[in-house]
């Protein structure tokens, strides 16, 4: 399985993984199976929210997955990943779903996910997915990208705000988030304390009239492109295969907006 690896840069460390599937036994075969992968370092964890966030806690992950299924409730993943990046920011979050209904898919967005996969997909695609979002980006394939931006439009339109609106350094830190950073890479990137980071980034949400950093990435590719930085131009990359029945006809979708 090493073909599947994915280089980083020499002398990274590994990608932190927690595994958090639907019961404890699933997330030690999940875990087992992207150990696979030597870039990642992964554990899996009993699928209780207080076991989860403490795990986040001590062992500060880049990348969690969570089953939208915990504790025998079909909605208790959503929630935690709230807590989640409530807690924790700077961790990326991986919803494995059992559906891609339209409904959940916005929700998992809305919820602060970076990414959402079904979890019939092969252990290469996981890692693939964790490797993408690790770097910033968001997994998603068209289809459910197609309803994000549907619901977006429906329930609360993204509209053009006045440029005035944003201070230059909330601009600088809505240019950081549409490059993929984090909380914490913001503030070593601006020389400001992550407590503060966190502050703008509440202001922005407010001011744009969103409340995750996707609908900050889809606001600045649908109206401040001049936002994105020129080093940078192809971040934040949206990317997933395409479903199978369309793999044949198109390539997998990396620039939606170009």
């Amino acid at each position: 399985m090493a073909q599947h690896a994915i280089p980083l840069p020499e002398n990274s460390e590994k990608i932190r993984v927690l595994a958090a599937e639907s019961t404890r036994m699933n997330s030690q075969l999940l875990a087992e199976a992207l150990a696979q992968d030597g870039q990642l370092q992964v554990s899996g964890i009993e699928p209780k929210q207080a076991s989860i966030l403490a795990a986040v806690a001590q062992q500060k992950p880049h990348v969690v997955l969570v089953s939208s299924a915990l504790e025998e409730s079909t909605t208790q993943g959503f929630d935690l990943t709230r807590k989640v990046c409530a807690a924790r920011p700077e961790t990326r979050v991986i919803l494995l779903m059992d559906t891609s209904n339209p409904s959940a898919v916005v929700e998992a967005f809305h919820c602060g996910a970076q990414g959402v996969l079904s979890r019939t997909e092969s252990s290469k695609t996981l890692a693939k997915c964790i490797h993408s979002v690790y770097r910033g980006q968001v997994w998603a394939n068209s289809a459910q990208l197609t309803y994000l931006l549907e619901a977006l439009r429906e329930s609360k339109p993204l509209q053009r705000v006045d440029s005035t609106i944003l201070s230059k350094r909330e601009q600088d830190v809505v240019r950081c988030i549409a490059e993929g950073l984090s909380n914490r890479e913001i503030a070593s990137s601006l020389g400001l304390t992550e407590h503060t980071v966190k502050n703008y980034v509440f202001r922005i949400f407010d001011k744009l009239g969103v409340s995750s950093r996707v609908e900050v990435v889809l606001y600045v590719f649908r109206f401040r492109r001049d936002l994105i930085s020129p080093s940078c131009p192809t971040a934040p990359v949206f990317s997933a295969p395409q479903p199978a029945r369309a793999r044949r006809a198109s390539k997998p979708v990396l620039h939606l907006w170009q």
